[in-house]
């Protein structure tokens, strides 16, 4: 139960009819069986008909308790808002529903994101993983033609990573959401940051030839460029992410 002492605020997209089912729900929400995740919890709970993918974010450290609380928006609103925004630049995300923040005087506390539950086939990770998935080499081209409409529409997606694109198989097309989008910035992207983008999602390298050859052909740059840059930040990118996993496996040694 979330504590009575907790200031309590709530936002609504508009036309929303289950206000009341809804806050007893996220009131409730630890009593809910279910859920995956480790930091933040998802749960699927069904409103009113309506299945809801609801989103516990951890309460944060005490400095971002501080910082939630007075100079920045929560992980809860800024996936609203970043929703509400996609949705207006027609690019696919699951509806948003609302948001709920719960703080003392001084100090932040929990938050929740609520948006419909997204019925997809897979994830941009099965890619990463199954090379025989039929239309393999079309979903690949599409996503990054994706990617491509993402960054003229001037949107820099900062967790563009495997779990965080939905895929969702339309007749002979392939429709595709994001997800997981508390940090976003909009604004025109140079040539760097659009390639750097890619960074996070494979360590393959067959995978990024093909993704530089169609970022190539919708930006009229040449494929070198491209495939130059973003294969260097992958290895980059793979560098970083391998030195973390040995240090918090030696961390994890020396806490025995």
């Amino acid at each position: 139960m979330i504590s009575i002492k907790l200031k309590e605020k709530k936002v609504f997209n508009d036309n929303v009819k289950c206000k009341k089912k809804l806050t007893e729900v996220i009131c409730n929400f630890s009593s809910i069986e279910g859920g995956v995740g480790e930091r933040n919890i998802i749960k699927i709970v069904n409103v009113d008909g309506v299945n809801l993918n609801i989103k516990s974010f951890k309460i944060p450290n005490i400095f971002n308790q501080i910082a939630y609380k007075f100079f920045r928006k929560s992980k809860a609103q800024r996936s609203f808002e970043y929703a509400k925004k996609l949705i207006e630049l027609e690019v696919g995300t699951p509806k948003p529903i609302a948001y709920f923040e719960y703080e003392s005087l001084f100090l932040f506390n929990k938050s929740f994101y609520v948006s419909e539950q997204l019925d997809y086939d897979f994830t941009y990770r099965e890619l990463t993983h199954d090379f025989n998935i039929p239309d393999y080499d079309k979903i690949l081209r599409l996503f990054t033609r994706f990617t491509f409409s993402l960054h003229e529409k001037g949107i820099h997606f900062l967790d563009h990573s495997p779990g965080n694109t939905l895929i969702k198989k339309n007749g002979d097309k392939y429709d595709f959401y994001l997800v997981d989008l508390n940090r976003m910035n909009f604004g025109a992207m140079d040539f760097e940051t659009r390639i750097k983008n890619f960074a996070r999602l494979t360590k393959h390298k067959s995978m990024v030839e093909v993704m530089s050859d169609e970022y190539a052909k919708c930006s009229n740059v040449n494929y070198s460029k491209v495939f130059s840059l973003m294969w260097r930040e992958t290895q980059a990118f793979q560098e970083r992410f391998n030195r973390k996993k040995r240090w918090k496996k030696k961390l994890k040694f020396w806490k025995k």
